[in-house]
């Protein structure tokens, strides 16, 4: 009952419209002084989560990103991978998806990359012919892949919940974010057809569209590899990103007045403190859950039924993905990860394992009615209706959960490259 009583009145508070982090805080309020009278230890326990170098990651990506966006380096994205193989068989969508993909591993946003490549992607695709709802649900479940592919922002607040190593989740989501990429792109070439696509734009353009981006193409493999050599941890790849956007768009491409370098310092801090204040709420709200023993609770109730790890697992999915249809994605991390911490450890799930299964989940949820942020964003940018948007992304809402059912088969795909790289479990 006390279950349901917390979920009941933490959800009702954020289909109100109030932000997660209030949300979140005015619950955890609520069960302290119900269940202990007074909230004397809320100090301690916020500071304790806001005290953690980890947290530097969270302001260096996104400078980072907005560097890049700002600067106008992602715009030779697109045209690159339009000019190498637009002219293939579904290959306007398999640029898409191409761009999509590059973009996601530098913004670590699904919005900003559905947002900036379809505002690049989707007038070109109209202009050859490709059919707008096609062209439509390609951008917003493309845009998805910013939550899976590393540096993805919902991936390092579920590393601060759960303690999990931030650096071996980011290379836990490369190989099943490249894996979607794959299935999106087959996709793509299957359902084209005899479609007309692009001409060949020749040796000689295809040589200057890639000459072009190849300062946005090297910012993944040099900050990502980084972590993966051993040479960066986390925050230092994320400073070194940083370092890398500014010197391309200052020294190279020459396009960042110090008033848009302002900017994109302002927008870091309001997406950052944004960001510290969801993290302050749900260190309250696991603190509550904690007095009230709703974590042992859980792992009791599921240690009597005899549930396996599979079976748990398959159950947690389907409730995410029922909460994604309602729910932030980073509600959902900070409502439920709490909670299941205990009885995953009593299961002996692998939490980067798990992680990377919640980041596809999340990527459903931004492109399932009635909260996908995504089909929003498309809506936003085009003048095509919600409907339209909806139906053109619900092929790849199959896709994806073909993609997940594949990853709870193979647990390898996601922890074969952060265990090989020397990241203990």
């Amino acid at each position: 009952m006390t279950i349901f009583l917390v979920f009941a009145g933490l959800i009702l508070l954020l289909l109100t419209g109030m932000p997660i982090f209030a949300a979140l805080g005015l619950t955890a309020t609520a069960i302290l002084l119900l269940f202990e009278g007074h909230i004397g230890p809320v100090a301690d326990t916020v500071y304790a989560h806001l005290n953690k170098p980890v947290l530097t990651t969270i302001p260096l990506f996104v400078f980072m990103a907005q560097i890049m966006i700002k600067a106008r380096i992602i715009d030779d994205l697109y045209e690159m991978a339009h000019t190498v193989i637009g002219h293939v068989r579904g290959g306007l969508g398999v640029a898409t998806v191409l761009s999509c993909t590059i973009f996601a591993a530098i913004s670590g946003s699904s919005v900003a990359t559905a947002l900036s490549i379809g505002s690049s992607a989707i007038p070109q695709m109209k202009r050859f012919g490709y059919p707008e709802r096609d062209a439509l649900g390609v951008i917003a479940a493309g845009g998805t892949l910013g939550i899976l592919i590393p540096p993805s922002g919902p991936m390092i607040l579920y590393a601060i919940v759960s303690e999990a190593s931030i650096g071996a989740l980011f290379l836990a989501g490369i190989v099943p974010g490249l894996l979607l990429a794959v299935i999106f792109s087959l996709y793509c070439m299957i359902h084209a057809g005899d479609r007309s696509q692009a001409d060949w734009a020749g040796w000689p353009k295809v040589a200057r569209a890639m000459r072009k981006s190849i300062w946005a193409v090297l910012a993944p493999p040099l900050v990502m590899g980084g972590i993966y050599a051993g040479i960066f941890t986390a925050s230092e790849a994320a400073a070194f990103g940083c370092l890398y956007a500014l010197v391309v768009a200052l020294v190279v491409y020459r396009s960042l007045p110090l008033t848009v370098l302002w900017d994109c310092a302002y927008q870091t801090m309001r997406t950052s403190m944004m960001v510290f204040m969801i993290i302050a709420g749900a260190a309250m709200f696991g603190h509550a859950i904690t007095i009230i023993r709703l974590p042992v609770g859980v792992t009791e109730a599921v240690a009597a039924m005899g549930l396996s790890p599979l079976v748990f697992i398959l159950i947690v999915m389907a409730l995410i993905f029922v909460m994604g249809m309602f729910l932030e994605s980073i509600a959902i991390i900070l409502i439920t990860t709490p909670i299941l911490l205990p009885t995953m450890h009593l299961l002996d799930i692998d939490l980067i394992w798990y992680g990377v299964l919640l980041m596809i989940n999340l990527e459903l949820a931004m492109i399932t009615p009635p909260v996908g942020m995504n089909l929003f964003v498309i809506k936003g940018i085009t003048d095509a209706s919600l409907g339209q948007v909806v139906r053109g992304a619900a092929p790849y809402v199959f896709l994806m959960l073909i993609g997940l059912a594949v990853l709870i088969a193979v647990p390898g795909l996601a922890t074969w490259l952060p265990y090989s790289a020397g990241f203990g479990r």
